[in-house]
């Protein structure tokens, strides 16, 4: 499930124009997002955000409208939301429009963006975390991955999941989530080609960097990492204070994707 907005939220600045009708600029915007004591002299100099990450979790709720009523409860002690939601029988839900952030991230970094919500589109797919996803509703994910990514210019290798972004702290989509399935269609990292042993010198903690774990806390980047490429949970998170900056021992499986996947 999502973490608590770590943004202020987006504000739209205008309304998009009518079909067929040409504007200099908005002839109005929603109650709320303009000030009743300014004069109203629109601007055409600005834009919505720009998403560049697709962010994968699992709703751990086991029904999908049990999901829907936690992501849109405004009461909650930590509002939490997504903009998809997307069932077990491939029904899929729109909570917030794209252009807008909302809150599923929480405190993380890929790579050099460390504000995921206002960087990202968040997807929530039904799955309790101990149960396999059906192939109708992965079906489903892949034909939105292949929308978004078209209509936003996002990289299809810019598919995450949570626990890539904030290791130690998320492990969802989890275990049994497919990522080689979705690498099969284009969408997301996978290692290419037969896995072999790196050259001397290697180093495999630049490698995690490189291809965007943050690597403050190195057992939880290598816990994240292995479930999403060895859909193998060690049960070592990094969460002993004492232990998370020591480097664990990476086991020539590690050894060989990170090679690949650095390649």
């Amino acid at each position: 499930m999502p973490s608590r907005r770590n943004s202020k939220p987006f504000a739209r600045l205008c309304v998009f124009a009518l079909a067929g009708v040409m504007l200099t600029g908005c002839a109005s915007i929603p109650a709320g997002q303009r000030s009743a004591l300014a004069e109203w002299k629109p601007s055409p100099n600005h834009g919505v955000r720009n998403p560049t990450v697709i962010v994968l979790h699992y709703t751990v709720e086991d029904t999908l409208e049990g999901s829907r009523d936690i992501l849109s409860d405004a009461e909650r002690k930590h509002p939490v939301s997504a903009h998809y939601l997307l069932g077990r029988d491939g029904r899929l839900l729109q909570l917030v429009p794209d252009h807008l952030a909302a809150w599923h991230a929480g405190a993380g970094r890929w790579g050099t963006i460390d504000d995921l919500n206002q960087a990202s589109i968040g997807i929530e797919i039904v799955n309790t975390g101990s149960e396999p996803f059906p192939e109708v509703q992965i079906d489903a994910l892949i034909a939105l991955l292949r929308d978004l990514t078209q209509r936003h210019g996002i990289a299809p290798t810019q598919v995450i999941g949570h626990a890539d972004l904030a290791p130690g702290r998320k492990i969802d989509p989890g275990r049994f989530f497919p990522w080689k399935r979705l690498a099969d269609a284009g969408f997301g990292l996978w290692p290419k080609g037969e896995l072999v042993d790196p050259p001397p010198g290697f180093d495999p903690w630049m490698a995690l960097r490189v291809i965007g774990y943050p690597t403050d806390n190195p057992r939880a980047a290598l816990h994240s990492f292995r479930l999403h490429f060895r859909g193998m949970d060690d049960g070592d998170r990094g969460t002993n204070a004492d232990d998370a900056q020591t480097l664990p021992t990476l086991a020539p499986e590690d050894l060989r994707i990170l090679y690949a996947l650095s390649r």
